[in-house]
């Protein structure tokens, strides 16, 4: 009940204050079991695309993020542990770690939020070079959807270092699927799903449409 409780407050504040418009562009929000990467700009870049998704969708969904954020305080643990069920990767362990955390989540029916970038864009290119964890992922669990989700103004609502957000609209928009191919190398398919991102984010890439 209090998990429940606490999901509805989070969901209900974050639409509130982003005024958050999804665009559903290359894909519906089917009840399949994926995994959505996006830019990441702010620690609130994964609530928003939690939030946003559709209810049966949410409670499939767990966002992937380092244990050290979630384990600052006891009410970050509670809400990491027991409200987004995070996937806790830990700092400074190695990548094999983290891919078998990330698979046995995938393995237990969950979809997936993961940021390819690795860290926060506090700067001025548009989105950062994916690092390595999306194409072995991809690779473990071929049959899984990546869905590409870019998260537009979210920057601003909770820069780095601010802890109240500034009331702005954000849109999210979701691409179309990927699926890394058998004989596809890494360097191939991290530009293709890089490239996916990239061109959500153009003007013709956030389009109007809404599920």
């Amino acid at each position: 009940m209090i998990e429940r409780l606490a999901a509805s407050v989070i969901t209900v504040f974050a639409r509130l204050v982003t005024g958050v418009r999804t665009n559903w562009l290359g894909c519906q929000p089917e009840p399949v079991q994926r995994i959505y990467f996006a830019n990441h700009s702010s620690h609130g870049d994964f609530v928003l695309i939690w939030t946003s998704l559709p209810p049966g969708l949410r409670a499939m969904t767990r966002p992937v993020a380092g244990a050290d954020y979630w384990q600052q305080s006891a009410s970050r643990r509670f809400i990491g542990e027991r409200v987004f069920r995070a996937v806790a990767i830990p700092r400074g362990g190695d990548a094999r770690q983290a891919q078998e955390l990330m698979c046995a989540a995938l393995d237990g029916g969950a979809s997936l939020i993961v940021f390819p970038e690795g860290t926060r864009n506090t700067g001025d290119e548009i989105l950062l070079p994916f690092r390595s964890g999306l194409y072995w992922l991809a690779k473990a669990r071929p049959d899984i959807e990546c869905v590409p989700v870019w998260i537009a103004n979210i920057s601003r609502v909770l820069p780095k270092g601010e802890i109240l957000p500034i009331p702005l609209l954000c849109t999210l928009t979701f691409g179309a699927p990927l699926k890394v191919a058998q004989d596809e190398d890494k360097t191939a398919f991290i530009a293709r799903a890089r490239g996916a991102l990239l061109a959500l984010a153009s003007p013709q890439g956030n389009g109007e449409s809404e599920p």
